[in-house]
């Protein structure tokens, strides 16, 4: 494809939990601390080993079924206190932002974690997406997609590539959570990286429609 007839610059979206950040640390020390104050033991290490689906839904190997609604009300109280500190950008994050930004594009983030905690997050890391919608999981992310005219949307988890394609978006996924690379492609994912510091050199093959780039690129 000639520079003339380069495919403008899109718009992305990005998951948060094990895309752009290893949350693992802070959410083992937030895990810990509720099993503290509840008294319920939870198994952090085994819980950090499955991000990606709505708390309820690991909460509920934990806790009674009519706990769970307080029991996520305290996790997301007490998660700014312990969450966020611990916890780094992955390899390649901001680069990935920038490198959509920078080319003109608007990067979004599309997570299932309460919004106000994915936002606290990224303010720590100094990581600026144009937008951050919290909340939403697997196919329910293609709403927000869909509303800001996503054309790709990056994930690590086999409910993202669902997500992407609800929405009619590129599914480019990356093994950095707890999918690995057969999984996502088995699940549907157009193009699978082995880290998110693959993706400017594949953003720029992919506007250029070149698809020995695109294959280079891949995990």
């Amino acid at each position: 494809m000639s520079s003339t007839t380069r495919r403008p610059a899109p718009t992305v979206g990005f998951d948060l939990d094990m895309t752009l950040i290893d949350s693992r640390p802070g959410i083992r020390a937030c895990y810990l601390e509720l099993s503290a104050r509840t008294g319920t033991y939870v198994d952090a290490d085994l819980a950090v080993t499955r991000l990606g689906p709505p708390l309820a839904e690991e909460l509920a190997h934990w806790f009674p079924a009519e706990e769970i609604e307080a029991v996520a009300d305290l996790y997301r109280e007490i998660y700014p206190a312990y969450a966020i500190e611990p916890t780094p950008a992955l390899p390649g994050a901001r680069e990935a932002i920038g490198a959509v930004r920078g080319a003109g594009g608007r990067a979004v983030v599309v997570t299932a974690k309460h919004e106000p905690n994915a936002k606290l997050h990224l303010a720590h890391l100094g990581i600026e997406p144009d937008a951050v919608i919290g909340g939403l999981w697997a196919e329910q992310k293609a709403v927000a997609l869909r509303e800001h005219g996503a054309e790709i949307y990056v994930g690590d988890h086999v409910g993202d590539v669902r997500g992407a394609r609800a929405a009619g978006a590129r599914s480019v996924a990356v093994p950095t959570g707890p999918c690995d690379a057969r999984e996502l492609r088995a699940a549907g994912a157009d193009v699978v990286l082995a880290d998110l510091t693959a993706l400017p050199g594949w953003l720029d093959a992919y506007r250029d429609g070149d698809a020995e780039g695109l294959d280079a690129a891949r995990a």
